[in-house]
């Protein structure tokens, strides 16, 4: 079996490829996508083979799944990028990177996509029978052409199309974790985020790469215990703006997601069940 993954140079691929490689059995390859040689080496060290070319070369692509089985396409532009350019990558360049998956005869494509397709929240955890409701305060290009790649690749005929939709990724030195509170200081005090911490992101996606017969499905990944504003500021030692506590939470589900299906059908449990978990554990 030889898997293709796009996105490798970012927060999520970085960190995936090596638990796949670490996972790999004899017989199994793993192939990365990079724009730079350079960039390329780390995953060529731990054994990937790696191909060079853009996402939105159709060439390039068509070189890339040549031979492949799977594709995990992690690929995705969002914070602080044009709009044009969030759409060029997560949904053109999606759609067009399963077309060639599809063309080339591979056989399993997932698609790493983000629970802010859910838009609105519904007053309870969201589920994966939810429909995409655009709107709510994280809504933008970066959700909407998430949820139209997902629609369409989801479309394909002959492609068995899995997806997982992640949460607010952080862990094993990701900013991601600082960088919350350029949201979080204009958030109110109980206004919750959902988190997932790389390992638990990766164990989720190797389990939506390997199960067998789930061609079509859509999982929820997160850990078990969104976190509030307020612990935001905590966990990275920063004042906490009295604003917050004059403020009222606009939509309290807005992103909180249900893992039930993930569990039950693909014995999905977190290693990190909690951010406090994993700090305790010295993996933030």
């Amino acid at each position: 079996m030889l898997t293709l993954v796009t996105g490798v140079t970012g927060q999520v691929g970085r960190r995936f490829v090596p638990r796949l490689l670490a996972q790999s059995r004899p017989g199994e390859r793993v192939r990365v996508l990079v724009r730079d040689a350079s960039r390329g080496e780390p995953f060529a060290e731990l054994g990937a083979e790696v191909v060079v070319g853009d996402l939105r070369d159709t060439e390039a692509l068509g070189k890339a799944v040549a031979g492949a089985d799977a594709v995990v396409n992690v690929a995705a532009a969002f914070r602080g990028v044009p709009d044009e350019e969030a759409r060029a990558v997560n949904r053109d360049a999606a759609v067009e990177l399963g077309r060639a998956a599809a063309a080339s005869g591979v056989r399993r494509f997932v698609q790493v996509s983000t629970g802010l397709v859910y838009g609105t929240g519904r007053g309870r955890p969201l589920t994966e029978d939810d429909e995409s409701r655009p709107g709510g305060g994280m809504w933008g290009a970066y959700p909407e052409s998430k949820a139209e790649a997902e629609r369409q690749l989801l479309a394909m005929e002959g492609l068995d199309v899995r997806i997982g939709r992640l949460p607010f990724v952080y862990g094993e030195g990701d900013p991601h974790l600082a960088q919350s509170l350029m949201w979080a200081k204009n958030w109110a005090s109980a206004q919750r985020l959902h988190m997932g911490h790389h390992a638990d992101v990766a164990q989720g996606l190797l389990r939506i790469l390997h199960a067998p017969g789930i061609s079509g499905r859509v999982y929820n990944i997160a850990d078990d215990a969104p976190v509030t504003a307020v612990e935001l500021h905590q966990l990275n030692g920063a004042e906490i703006p009295e604003e917050l506590y004059e403020r009222v939470d606009p939509d309290p589900w807005l992103v909180i997601m249900s893992t039930e299906r993930i569990r039950r059908e693909l014995g999905y449990r977190p290693v990190y069940p909690s951010v406090y978990a994993a700090r305790e554990a010295g993996a933030l």
